[in-house]
């Protein structure tokens, strides 16, 4: 027998519109759900590509060289004698021309893919003779014999080959590491020998380095140009600013960069521990072509808009062809809905973004159709919902490929939607149908 709240369901519109109501915001909390398996997911992938990026050389940043010079500092006077302690004056270059080619190369990690590169770097540039008068420190104090060259990597790993620097004459072999950490914290070091009575330094050097994911430089000269070029098709010029010259085209690229010490927040001289110049790194990313973690949490954020629309796709059904649905029926539709964003999310794993939507939203559309041919009884109704579907799928695969247009062309599409949905019912009598359904 019908239980009374079955033919109260039956026969109240107004009942069934709030039941489906509250079944919509219950299936919200399932998305969530499945919004935190996609991070869990990309967490995981960024743990595969963490371990082999340590392995092999991690994101890399390249400052200066510096030059460093050693000073005594008075401390204090006893008796018999001044007593002296150190400071540290440093020196960045008038002129740094940086030329970097970078060869990627993409491995797996089981199933996830990490992008890591091999790069020859070839610096030169000049030093003007250090200006200790600007600093302040007299010309007695200065220990011109401990002066000492740095080159940051932040990476160490990803040293290839030794590393020799050509300082005006000199030909100086690098040691590891930094002799202070005032200004960069890990690096390579020389010892050159400097003169007060030199006008200015050139220097050259080249390195051979690996990292992963991207490469970036610290303007450090009063005039910094660097060119990167690579045989990769997807980059992203990351950092403080953007190149003045860029070419991308399928398969390769190529960018140049020009600062001046005027578009940085540090000065070419200073004593001591003052500034952190990695603020004003620039460089360059290289990007997987699709990221499916990122393409599926925001095709998640859509599955309100699918449910609604959805629902009330069925809910009209209902109303046109006089067939009450079940809202445990309902429930089942949600959940295959639900469902489409965990297949793509594994699928989408395994093969292309593209590919892996296809096969998950058209695995869906098949399962709510044929259910809809079984609960309707009807082929027009079951195609009606198929077309629906259809159309949703598709608006949401060109809302992720039009990034920068998501937003403006969704608020279109959901206006267009709305629009057709009150054009379709705009001749319904809803107090009639409750009136007839509930035997007033």
């Amino acid at each position: 027998m019908t239980s009374m709240s079955d033919t109260l369901i039956k026969r109240s519109v107004l009942l069934r519109m709030f039941l489906i109501g509250g079944l919509t915001v219950a299936l919200l909390i399932p998305s969530l759900l499945i919004t935190g398996l996609v991070d869990e997911r990309e967490t995981t992938r960024d743990s595969a590509v963490s371990e082999v990026s340590d392995k092999w050389g991690n994101a890399q940043t390249i400052a200066g060289p510096i030059l460093t010079v050693v000073y005594r500092v008075p401390s204090y006077t006893t008796k018999e004698r001044i007593v002296y302690t150190t400071g540290l004056a440093h020196f960045l270059p008038e002129s740094l021309v940086v030329s970097a080619t970078i060869q990627p190369e993409v491995r797996h990690r089981g199933m996830y893919e990490v992008v890591l590169y091999s790069s020859r770097i070839q610096f030169r540039g000049t030093f003007a003779a250090p200006a200790f008068a600007q600093l302040g420190i007299p010309a007695e104090d200065i220990l011109w014999d401990k002066a000492f060259l740095t080159l940051g990597i932040s990476d160490l790993k990803g040293v290839k080959e030794g590393i020799s620097i050509q300082f005006d004459d000199q030909t100086l072999v690098a040691d590891p590491g930094v002799n202070a950490d005032e200004v960069l914290t890990t690096g390579i070091n020389v010892h050159p020998k400097v003169s007060p009575s030199a006008k200015a330094y050139a220097f050259s050097a080249s390195l051979d380095l690996n990292g992963s994911g991207q490469l970036m430089f610290v303007p450090v000269g009063k005039e910094t140009r660097v060119t990167v070029a690579s045989p990769w098709g997807n980059p992203s010029f990351i950092g403080n600013t953007l190149p003045v010259r860029r070419v991308v085209s399928e398969g390769t690229f190529a960018a140049d960069w020009k600062v001046l010490h005027l578009n940085r927040n540090f000065p070419q001289q200073w004593a001591g521990k003052q500034f952190d110049i990695s603020q004003a790194s620039f460089g360059v990313k290289l990007l997987l072509p699709v990221d499916e973690y990122q393409k599926t949490t925001r095709a998640a954020k859509y599955a309100i808009m699918f449910i609604v629309f959805t629902f009330l796709a069925f809910f009209l059904t209902e109303i046109l062809n006089k067939k009450v649905i079940h809202p445990i029926q309902y429930a089942l539709i949600g959940f295959a809905l639900l469902l489409f964003y965990v297949l793509l999310l594994s699928i989408s794993e395994q093969m292309a973004f593209n590919y892996a939507y296809v096969i998950s939203s058209a695995g869906i559309i098949l399962l709510v159709g044929g259910y809809t041919r079984s609960v309707l009884t009807s082929n027009v109704a079951a195609l009606a919902i198929a077309g629906i579907m259809i159309l949703l799928y598709g608006f949401m695969y060109v809302l992720l490929q039009l990034e920068d247009y998501a937003l403006l062309l969704g608020s279109v599409g959901l206006f267009l939607i709305l629009a057709l949905v009150m054009y379709l019912t705009r001749r319904i009598d809803w107090f009639a149908i409750g009136a007839k359904q509930e035997g007033v």
